[in-house]
């Protein structure tokens, strides 16, 4: 997956396209490649801001007040550049119901919104592998988007992933999975086959490793 930083990124729009969206008077977003669309928006699109403006009569487009005060914008020539890490949990919102995961709390990651995904991490648990887990396989190995505010000193960290291929996802997390829990039952006492609970051996047979 590809991290997006809104710490470090300018996101940069046409003027002329950014114009023609507001003068549409129709709900529209900005995307993070810098394109305006239009509702209703893709599954996996990822918007920086969405509204809808009425131009008053007569009077020319302030850009920056159509798009709100927490989008902090620059006019180039015939480019708006726009930062929009000031606007983060607007953004969330904007964002959160489209995500593969959330993980902009102090809770950390809880479940995935894709219901096979989900099902891989509820048995997975049994076997001490969490979220994290699973979303660090994702990070390293799928194809995707990771849209945070990151930065260094002092730490903070907040982000909502998106899966591209979701198949792609299950088989390499299913394969992860697999994997690791025939090692667990082969190499750790605490999970003998002999011993495990019965809610450990359903996600055993879910993951067939017995």
């Amino acid at each position: 997956m590809k991290k997006f930083n809104l710490f470090n990124e300018i996101i940069v729009i046409s003027k002329n396209e950014l114009l023609q969206a507001i003068n549409s008077e129709k709900t529209f977003g900005i995307n993070i490649h810098g394109k305006a669309v239009f509702t209703p928006f893709d599954a996996g699109e990822i918007l920086i801001y969405e509204g809808t403006h009425a131009p008053a009569q007569n009077t020319a487009i302030d850009i920056e007040s159509a798009l709100g005060k927490d989008l902090r914008i620059v006019i180039d020539d015939d480019r708006v550049l726009i930062k929009a890490s000031p606007a983060w949990q607007e953004i969330i919102r904007l964002n959160a119901l489209r995500a593969s995961y959330d993980d902009t709390t102090g809770d950390g990651i809880s479940e995935f919104s894709d219901k096979d995904l989900e099902e891989i991490g509820w048995h997975a648990t049994e076997f001490n592998i969490s979220y994290r887990d699973l979303v660090e396989i994702l990070e390293e190995k799928c194809d995707g988007t990771l849209i945070c505010i990151e930065q260094d000193e002092p730490y903070q960290f907040s982000g909502l992933g998106f899966v591209y291929d979701n198949n792609n996802a299950y088989e390499t997390l299913y394969k992860y999975c697999q994997e690791k829990i025939k090692k667990m039952i082969a190499e750790d006492d605490a999970f003998a086959e002999d011993e495990l609970t019965d809610d450990e051996l359903e996600a055993a047979e879910y993951f067939k490793v017995l």
